[in-house]
């Protein structure tokens, strides 16, 4: 989740853990950089983008070396502000301010290496958009709330009512993406599409507009439902994947192997002006995609000569967008498909 989220959960659930033992704004304050803690990691490099990618929600965001790293942070903190007696109590909030970190970016599609040193998988639930008011906006108010009522009982209450809703939300997040994918399924097998693996993750800032995509034999497939739609059908977009191209990257370059692996297989390979190119499927939606590389060049005999990863700008006009997506939420079919 961005980095607001994170802060806001982190200060919520260190007030929450702290409640009375110790000032509002203290238990706000360390939940908040504990919380925001793990994404530090966006400042190391790797010496190439796709590194940068994959190798980012590893280390940092693995729950046992953060259940290793609170107990010494904790202490820092408790000595710090002169609560060694509270140290226990401290070490229950800054690990819990770290791990829902992780925990949060697991709802993301992105990818988190949470389960490291015990496994390396990028776990990726995808019922939640990286950046989602709904879900930030109770964890503000609750926080300002406890900040504002810290000398009354109200306060811890308030705090205590933004994490519920919060939760919530997120909670409603997973109902609608299994309701999501049953009409997927329900609707590519009406239409005679194989499927070898599905994607459904909401669009933008919200959880009404759900945005689907489809591995098949052929390439891929994509398409948008909202829980608006009056007569639920689904236009479908089919795209084709260079396949040859691709076998002859995954077979030269660690760094396409690399990103097939992190993308769970939703990626797209293409060629354009001699450049092989790659896209991560999951992040965007056609033709623009947030990480997208120039892997390699098309030689003069024909083979594919690998190069170090180049991450491509692929930012669309964002006004149009933004209107797109807003019509096709309110339950828009008839929508002709970006460009």
């Amino acid at each position: 989740m961005d980095s607001l989220s994170q802060l806001a959960l982190g200060a919520a659930v260190g007030i929450a853990v702290m409640g009375r033992r110790t000032a509002v704004w203290k238990a706000a304050l360390w939940g908040g950089i504990c919380g925001t803690l793990p994404d530090l990691d966006t400042f190391i490099s790797r010496g190439d983008p796709v590194s940068d990618m994959t190798l980012h929600r590893t280390e940092s965001h693995a729950l046992f070396y953060q259940t290793l790293l609170a107990p010494l942070l904790a202490w820092g903190v408790a000595v710090l502000h002169r609560e060694r007696e509270r140290w226990g109590r401290w070490c229950l909030a800054v690990w819990a301010a770290l791990v829902t970190h992780p925990l949060l970016d697991l709802m993301t599609i992105y990818g988190t290496q949470l389960g490291l040193p015990f496994t390396d998988h990028p776990f990726g639930i995808g019922s939640v958009f990286v950046i989602d008011p709904l879900y930030t906006l109770p964890l503000l108010v609750g926080v300002a709330g406890a900040w504002r009522l810290r000398h009354t009982p109200a306060g811890l209450r308030w705090n205590a009512a933004g994490l519920l809703l919060s939760t919530a939300y997120l909670a409603w997040g997973v109902a609608v993406q299994h309701h999501v994918t049953r009409l997927a399924r329900q609707a590519l097998q009406a239409q005679g599409v194989a499927v070898d693996r599905l994607l459904v993750t909401p669009t933008p800032f919200n959880t009404v507009l759900w945005r689907v995509v489809a591995i098949t034999p052929q390439g891929y497939a994509e398409a948008y439902h909202s829980l608006l739609d009056a007569n639920g059908s689904w236009r479908l977009q089919h795209h084709r994947r260079d396949a040859a191209l691709d076998r002859q990257l995954q077979a030269r370059s660690w760094h396409a192997r690399r990103l097939a692996w992190f993308s769970h297989g939703f990626y797209k390979v293409w060629e354009q002006d001699g450049e092989c190119r790659m896209s991560d499927l999951r992040m965007g939606m056609e033709p623009y995609y947030t990480f997208t590389f120039a892997m390699g060049r098309r030689a003069a005999d024909g083979s594919v000569e690998p190069q170090m990863p180049r991450l491509l700008e692929a930012r669309p006009d964002l006004p149009p967008v933004l209107h797109w997506l807003w019509q096709r939420a309110l339950g828009n079919e008839g929508l002709a498909p970006l460009q």
